[in-house]
């Protein structure tokens, strides 16, 4: 058979001091509940509450990957566009577009992709260090 779902019916009035309840929705705020009622509910029932946490020393990685993400968008977009024009070109396109958008490529993309991988490697090391050490 099918259990009954219940609605909620009762009500529970609490008063607050605005400080009070200015540190519930902080701490509101650091967990995965989305509204006050759930986390209250969990609280008084005596549930998990999951609190999110923020490393902080990956802040400086995020910011260096939303640099890199801008500065590789632009050089997509042209290339997008270059290849755009080349397939526009009624008939088959001429050799001389082909080699040049290569040129384009390998001048501009390939030198961003290197830097990236590179960054990229420094960060994975500088993660594994982190775990190990927590490991240890």
């Amino acid at each position: 058979m099918e259990e009954k779902a219940e609605n909620r019916c009762r009500w529970l009035n609490i008063r607050l001091k605005p400080e009070e309840y200015k540190t519930l929705e902080t701490r509101l705020g650091k967990t995965t509940f989305q509204t006050m009622s759930e986390y209250h509910r969990a609280l008084l029932m005596g549930k998990p509450v999951t609190v999110l946490t923020r490393d902080q020393s990956m802040d400086e990685v995020l910011q260096e990957l939303v640099l890199l993400r801008k500065e590789l968008n632009p050089i997509g977009n042209n290339l997008n566009q270059a290849v755009r024009n080349i397939n526009a070109a009624h008939g088959f396109p001429d050799p001389r577009l082909w080699s040049t958008l290569l040129e384009v490529i390998h001048g501009k993309l390939e030198p961003a992709m290197s830097e990236i991988r590179d960054r990229m490697k420094n960060y994975a090391d500088l993660w594994l260090q982190k775990l190990k050490a927590e490991k240890a």
